[in-house]
Order: structure tokens, then C-alpha cells, then sequence
């Protein structure tokens, strides 16, 4: 990692703006931001949020979800934790809490407006984003995404040959909570997936 990054990077894992400069109701709990930036990826992995396992973990996707979103991508552990392959830079850099139903909340909404556009700009490199969830497609995507998930999913061959100079991919969340989409949409994995996972193996090797 260069000596910029490295530095904004230290700055992320200190932040505590969520609890001393709220937007909203504070963290109710300590921060623990969870990011990898990377000056030699060239693919970003653009999450949502850590839950609750990675919070404790401290290693993003440490979790049933890092499980299938690994499967998706077709790599191994040692290939996805190596920050010479993937950057992982979630919207929201610590778990946000729960709601009353026990899903998790959205992403901070101090996190991107705060370090977003620094930490991409020290990664000009990157040239594929791989975007999780309607969080990370609206920030990366803008008004190329569709009005839903699905929709904006759907629409990923479109996307990816839009003329700009980082090639994107949408991806919706690999939580279990997904399953019931997965099997409503089998072309996700008929046909975005075997694309992907050609577009990652030409890039890490």
C-alpha cells in the first residue's frame, strides 16, 4: 500500500464520527471500521455493511455470506483476503446495529460522505467495481441504476458496456436472507455469474 493510502487508511480504522459527530442517533456502540483499500487491486468490492460477526471479527465477510459471495466470485479464501487482488471498501464502515427484526440497519450515513471519494481517488487502478446492494449501486452507478435491486441487476449486460472508464457490476446482497431472490431469478446465476467470474480470474491471475 502507498504511503497516502496507508495514512487515510490509518484515519478510517480511528474514525469516530459516527458517535461524536452523529447523523442521527449515534452508534450504539463502540466503532470498529472494517476496510481494505488496496494500491494494487484492480477489483473494488463495494459492500453495504459488517454485521454483527464481522464486527467481532474485525475481517470483512467473515461470515455465511463471505461463504457465498467467494462461491460467486469462484476464488478461494487466500485469493479474496489478498489485498494485492481485492480492495473491500463497504459503504458503511462499521456494522450499523439491528432493527427490531433483527435484519441489520442501512449503512452510516456519515461514512461515505466523509471518506468515499478520498480513498477512491488513491486507487485509480481499480477497474472493476462489484456493487453489493442498493447502497453501494447508487454511489457507484448513479443514474445508470434501474428504480430496484432486481431491476438494476437485471439490467447488468447494459451496464457493463456503458462507457466509463471503470467497468461496474451489480450484485445483490449474498446474505441467506437472498435465497428466495436467487431461486426467483435463475438467470443470476446462469449468466451473470459465469460472466464474472471470467471478468475476476483474467484480473487476479
Amino acid at each position: 500500500m502507498g504511503p497516502e493510502l496507508a495514512r487515510l487508511t490509518a484515519e478510517v480504522r480511528a474514525c469516530r464520527i459516527c458517535v461524536e459527530q452523529p447523523v442521527g442517533r449515534p452508534l450504539p456502540h463502540e466503532p470498529r471500521p472494517v476496510v481494505v483499500p488496496s494500491s494494487t487491486a484492480r477489483i473494488l468490492i463495494a459492500s453495504q455493511a459488517p454485521g454483527t460477526k464481522v464486527h467481532l471479527s474485525g475481517v470483512p465477510f467473515t461470515d455465511a455470506s463471505g461463504d457465498r459471495l467467494r462461491s460467486w466470485l469462484g476464488v478461494t479464501s487466500d485469493e479474496f483476503y489478498d489485498a494485492e487482488k481485492f480492495a473491500i471498501v463497504p459503504m458503511g464502515f462499521c456494522f450499523p446495529g439491528q432493527d427490531a427484526k433483527g435484519g441489520d440497519l442501512p449503512p452510516r450515513r456519515e461514512c461515505a460522505p466523509a471518506w468515499r471519494e478520498k480513498l477512491m481517488a488513491l486507487m485509480p487502478q481499480i477497474d472493476l467495481v462489484l456493487t453489493i446492494g442498493i447502497y453501494a449501486q447508487s454511489w457507484h452507478m448513479g443514474s445508470i441504476r434501474q428504480p430496484s435491486l432486481t431491476e438494476t441487476v437485471m439490467n447488468w449486460r447494459a451496464i457493463w458496456q456503458a462507457p466509463t472508464a471503470t467497468k461496474v457490476l451489480p450484485l445483490p446482497h449474498p446474505s441467506w436472507r437472498n435465497t428466495g431472490w436467487l431461486k426467483r431469478n435463475p438467470w443470476f446465476e446462469m449468466e451473470l455469474l459465469p460472466f464474472l467470474r471470467t471478468e475476476i480470474r483474467s484480473r487476479i491471475g
